[in-house]
């Protein structure tokens, strides 16, 4: 809808792309079909429909938002129309003004890999939640998006490579050694920091979607110099980590890689970066909202606990 980039627009162009992402989904709940259907009082049995026709709505439009706001905020409002000859990933690629073959794969692959992996996570736990008390599908993406933009989830990916980048930096540019870049991390974890884009709550190995998007690299760009580095900070990170005696899982998770693939390919707005994770992550978690409306899940509510308790915990 026409309101929905009018919306984006009537903010200023400094703006997180975040932001702007969250404001344009809550925007197009104008076009809500379970929000009229549940004002009209359809039975709880169908409440999957509606549900179904606003995810479906909405995983369409979003590419087409997303890529509003990158072209406004880093291409002087040249927008770029949709191609409806291609596919749903490709023509995303195709309106951020990427349209060579590769990256129109490569985001075939990374649109998939940052669907959903289980809902443990904060913006897939964010939309299941919120669409327990029965809001409609943008009320509770939109409330996942908020949660992909704390620096803990989705911001990572853009940190990984500006780590990397002040890496190269510090070490005087070029392609350090592993003993250099052993060093930057002892000094990072020395200054109270954490080394981006590795552990992960629940893996106890190396991330799959980090392998599958190396795997990308070695076979499209195995000697761009970015990659390289990642694949010595690879080979150096997981000891250093595992030697600290404090980390679980000391292995790269998803965000370890990313920011290089699509650096490679001219994308280095950084924080744009999570905004991608956020059209991704769509797929996911919009299908489970469906599927939760069709099961007839009950509203999720959070334990409590009482100050007596509280006193009795902190007494100890």
């Amino acid at each position: 809808p026409v309101h929905v980039f009018k919306a984006i627009d009537a903010l200023p162009t400094r703006t997180h792309p975040m932001t702007q992402f969250s404001i344009a989904i809550m925007a197009m709940r104008t076009e809500s079909e379970f929000a009229k259907a549940y004002a009209a009082g359809v039975h709880k049995s169908e409440y999957w429909d509606a549900t179904y026709e606003d995810c479906m709505n909405l995983i369409a439009r979003l590419p087409r938002v997303a890529a509003y706001i990158y072209r406004r905020m880093y291409h002087n409002d040249q927008h770029i129309e949709p191609d409806p000859k291609l596919d749903w990933a490709g023509n995303f690629a195709h309106m951020l003004g990427f349209d060579g073959d590769e990256f129109k794969e490569l985001m075939r692959m990374y649109l998939t890999i940052h669907a959903d992996h289980e809902g443990g996570n904060v913006s897939a736990h964010t939309v299941h939640l919120v669409g327990s008390a029965l809001s409609d599908a943008y009320l509770s993406f939109a409330a996942g998006m908020n949660g992909l933009a704390g620096p803990l989830h989705g911001l990572a990916n853009q940190e990984v490579i500006r780590w990397i980048n002040n890496m190269r930096q510090e070490l005087g540019g070029g392609l350090p050694t592993k003993e250099q870049i052993a060093n930057y991390c002892k000094q990072t974890l020395a200054a109270g920091k954490v080394i981006p884009g590795f552990g992960h709550a629940v893996l106890r190995k190396t991330d799959p979607r980090y392998t599958a998007q190396r795997e990308f690299a070695k076979a499209k760009m195995p000697n761009d110099e970015l990659f390289k580095i990642v694949s010595m900070v690879y080979e150096v990170v997981p000891d250093i980590l595992a030697a600290t005696g404090k980390v679980k899982n000391p292995w790269p998770n998803v965000d370890a890689h990313s920011g290089q693939l699509l650096t490679h390919y001219g994308f280095v707005e950084y924080e744009f970066y999570t905004v991608l994770f956020g059209v991704a992550r769509s797929l996911g978690t919009l299908a489970n909202l469906i599927l939760d409306r069709a099961m007839g899940m009950p509203i999720e509510r959070p334990g409590s606990t009482t100050t007596d308790l509280l006193k009795k915990q902190f007494d100890k």
